[in-house]
């Protein structure tokens, strides 16, 4: 089995930054890519950010510009630095991961979810 497990949420003011960080741990045997959704009530999750194998990011056109995200693959992590915030990127985000395991083959997982709430 593998795990994705989230930390950095939090509340901050408009303008302000938070640092989202996600690490994967258990059976894995290589991961392809890693990312960060969003999901704010009453719509659907969106992609934020995505880093795939190799050196290739996505960013949705909302947070290009302000979202940075980064890649540890020796440490199965990835992290999400989101400056500038603005009150529409309040929403749970989730970090996925696209992963090769030893017991399971190849599929998607999903972290639990951290809050990030953007109010003043």
């Amino acid at each position: 089995q593998v795990q994705l497990v989230e930390s950095g949420g939090g509340l901050v003011q408009p303008g302000g930054s938070l640092r989202l960080s996600c690490a994967a741990s258990g059976s894995i045997f290589n991961i392809n890519h890693m990312g960060w959704y969003r999901q704010a009530p009453g719509k659907q999750r969106e992609l934020v950010a995505l880093s795939i194998s190799g050196s290739t990011t996505n960013y949705a056109d909302s947070v290009k510009g302000r979202f940075t995200i980064s890649r540890d693959n020796a440490k199965n992590s990835v992290s999400l630095q989101m400056n500038n915030l603005k009150p529409e990127d309040t929403a749970l985000y989730y970090c996925n991961a696209e992963v090769r395991s030893t017991d399971s083959g190849l599929r998607d997982y999903w972290g639990q979810g951290t809050q990030v709430t953007v109010s003043s």
